[in-house]
């Protein structure tokens, strides 16, 4: 049985792992927008990414918890994901209220002249 120290280094390199696929699936998604698919392609990529995805999670947990299944590394990845979102969540609102004061400052600016 692992001590609790290596249990929660197992549990943030699940949540590192949970944000890489978050990241991935982001990535894809904005690829789509820039090259539009159809929706038989759209499903070829999901099934392809998923597949994918779930061997990438799998081989983690495998090299981590040395094949067997614990509930603290699906917990990290779900925490990863969560985390992951609410990290991009932020970003937009930031870079949102950044633009948005450049703008005004631009516009400030301009009116000056």
């Amino acid at each position: 049985m692992p001590g609790i120290g290596t249990e929660a280094a197992v549990f943030l390199y699940a949540g590192l792992s949970g944000m890489t696929v978050f990241f991935a699936y982001r990535i894809l998604g904005c690829i789509r927008k820039i090259l539009p698919h159809s929706s038989a392609a759209v499903g070829a990529e999901d099934i392809l990414f998923w597949t994918g995805a779930s061997g990438y999670l799998f081989y983690c947990m495998y090299i981590t918890t040395y094949g067997s299944i614990r509930w603290y590394f699906v917990l990290g990845i779900l925490s990863g994901i969560f985390a992951a979102y609410f990290l991009v969540l932020l970003v937009r609102k930031l870079a949102g209220d950044f633009f948005v004061k450049s703008k005004k400052n631009l516009e400030k600016s301009a009116e000056k002249r």
